[in-house]
């Protein structure tokens, strides 16, 4: 007997629709292994049909009065919190993720943006009117920039659906975002919540490869294109809008030092960084997956992060004592390995280093030292429950190895002297530098990063602002 699989639909215009040519792709449960759903793969048309609803709905949304925008978001909010379960139910499905965490670290979180996005949209600012000339007044008006061609990730589908979606709409901005084609039941069950409080074709999904991204992209409707995703796809992205000028909001790779001085409470250290090393599988930008330890406790931290390791639960989501699922999908798992596999002589793998079971994409929770500031494994982004260990001898070697990648998203630095800390969060080259903790994000602060891991904030102010123009009027006094 054979189990029907779920369809997934696109919401276009506010009604769900198979891809125009009918074509699909199947979606996998990377917890299992196994099929359970099909998705459209969109293509041209469906693009065409998105982009046509998002810009014949924009000027009215436009025309919304901030509160009236921001009333909208309220709804959204509150409607999430009510079908929390249900959110929690397809965002495990998509990605294996325990059910538990996702329902205590994740759905808060995301209510707690949108509402805040629900109140930026009534508090922009910029200069005060004046006559900055004689005889002449200036006002500066926000505006929004028109249609939003967006594209998430699969690490947290849901969560960077809200932090497409939430800014983009209180500005008065019109959305069509697409999924990743691994995990797009989510993002569907959002545009059915969103769907019944939203007027048609201010919010639009559609499914497919990195084709109908493609496509989204290079339409010329869209005035701003955002994707959240890897150094690659971002630089195709911007090669992309170049070619008629759009605006871009790039959120792409990391690869986060944490920088460990002798004076840190180990224990605590180790606790703390293993958690954020480790959570969502490793599979997230900001996550605590390069350790530079202060050679004085070298050995001894290194030790016991090994331990904290080999101590660390992966496994099914109704597990309740696991920190993490798995990878996301089989080319997720095959590239974790594939560093692994890799690794130079000189490097030791202290805990793990190996796939857990030989069902879904589970892999175990790994500690690698003894590497070198060239190697592989030190440079490039695995994206997987890995955490690499490297002594350094003082402040200023510490800043070298710390700022000596491409990726410049996110950092942290352990220490009691507040004078250090100072010193290092001036000269760390990150967009984020948390001192004596790693991974904590909140709504009011900003999130984005410099270098090859983009540009463009999300959460904040600045990220309400990304998606909005800046127009001068000025008029005359006579």
């Amino acid at each position: 007997m054979t189990t029907e699989l779920r369809r997934l639909r696109n919401y276009i215009n506010g009604e769900f629709r198979d891809a125009a040519d009918g074509r699909t792709i199947d979606v996998v449960n990377p917890a299992t292994g196994e099929v359970y759903a099909t998705s459209p793969l969109s293509g041209q048309a469906d693009v065409d049909a998105a982009m046509e609803a998002a810009a014949a709905a924009f000027p009215a949304w436009r025309d919304a009065t901030p509160a009236e925008r921001q009333k909208v978001l309220l709804k959204i909010a509150d409607a999430f919190e009510e079908r929390a379960e249900d959110l929690i139910a397809a965002e495990s499905e998509n990605t294996g993720k325990p059910i538990e965490l996702t329902r205590t670290e994740e759905v808060p979180p995301m209510v707690d943006q949108i509402r805040f996005f629900a109140g930026a949209a009534r508090m922009l600012e910029g200069k005060s009117a004046g006559e900055y000339m004689e005889g002449l007044t200036s006002i500066v008006r926000r505006e929004p920039v028109g249609v939003c061609a967006q594209v998430a990730p699969w690490n947290y589908p849901m969560m960077m659906a809200v932090w497409k979606f939430a800014p983009a709409l209180a500005a008065g901005n019109t959305v069509v975002l697409k999924p990743s084609d691994t995990t797009p039941a989510s993002t569907v069950l959002i545009a059915e919540i969103i769907g019944s409080i939203v007027p048609k074709g201010v919010f639009n999904v559609i499914c497919g490869d990195r084709e109908t991204g493609r496509a989204m992209v290079e339409h010329p409707t869209p005035a701003m294109a955002s994707i959240t995703g890897s150094v690659r796809a971002g630089m195709q992205v911007a090669e992309s809008a170049a070619k008629d000028v759009k605006r871009v909001h790039l959120e792409l790779g990391g690869k986060a030092p944490v920088v460990v001085f002798e004076d840190t409470d180990i224990a605590k250290a180790v606790e703390d960084i293993s958690v954020a090393g480790f959570f969502n599988a490793g599979q997230d930008c900001t996550a605590a997956t390069r350790v530079l330890v202060h050679e004085s406790i070298h050995d001894e931290f290194v030790s016991a992060l090994a331990k904290a390791a080999s101590e660390t639960k992966t496994g099914l989501p109704d597990d309740e004592d696991v920190l993490y699922g798995p990878l996301n999908n089989a080319n997720q798992l095959a590239q974790v390995s594939g560093f692994i596999d890799r690794l130079p002589a000189h490097a030791k793998v202290e805990a793990g280093g190996h796939r857990v079971g030989d069902k879904g994409y589970f892999y175990a929770p790994t500690v690698v030292s003894g590497l070198k500031q060239d190697d592989e494994i030190i440079q490039n982004e695995v994206f997987g429950p890995v955490i690499t260990v490297q002594p350094f001898r003082d402040e200023e070697q510490a800043l070298e190895y710390a700022n000596g990648v491409e990726y410049a998203l996110a950092s942290s630095v352990w220490t009691k002297d507040h004078a250090r800390a100072m010193r290092m969060s001036k000269a760390l080259d990150f967009g984020c530098v948390w001192i004596n903790t790693h991974i904590p994000l909140v709504a009011e602060m900003p999130h984005g990063g410099f270098k090859k891991s983009g540009y463009g904030k999300d959460l904040s102010a600045y990220g309400f602002e990304d998606y909005t123009r800046v127009k001068h009027v000025m008029t005359s006094l006579g």
